[in-house]
């Protein structure tokens, strides 16, 4: 028993292979769009700045 496919998270058209998960690249990059816009987020508080740093060096401190 094969799954049905799952429709394009942007316009629900069918995926295409070479897009997947979505259909075009014009609706993969209108969701890339969306993340640089801040159209996503994730819940929660913003990070701190010394937060993210202690993060990138691995809790280290020069």
């Amino acid at each position: 028993m094969t799954k049905p496919a799952k429709p394009c998270p942007i316009c629900k058209k069918p995926r295409s292979e070479e897009h997947t998960p979505f259909c075009s690249s014009r609706c993969r990059d209108r969701d890339l769009s969306q993340w640089f816009g801040d159209g996503y987020a994730v819940p929660g508080r913003p990070a701190l700045p010394e937060e993210i740093a202690a993060e990138v060096t691995g809790g280290k401190e020069d």
